[in-house]
């Protein structure tokens, strides 16, 4: 429960740069299984994280493109 506070205030570099190690620890190959699910799953978790980041800020070009075009 207290990872996913503290997920919730990563900023979008901070998910990006972890989810990149994440990638990389898997690609490279040789952790168990059970690891390999873990980062996977971790994975998943900072992807969504960054979607909502990069959701909000089309969500905000959108309006300011909507507010300069009244």
């Amino acid at each position: 429960m207290v990872e996913e506070k503290s997920d919730e205030r990563l900023s979008y570099e901070q998910a990006r740069a972890e989810l990149a190690q994440v990638v990389e620890k898997l690609e490279a190959g040789g952790t168990s299984l059970e690891e390999s699910l873990a980062l996977w799953e971790r994975g998943e978790k900072l992807a969504a994280i960054c979607q909502r980041w990069l959701d909000g800020a089309r969500a905000r070009i959108d309006a300011a493109r909507q507010a300069a075009e009244s």
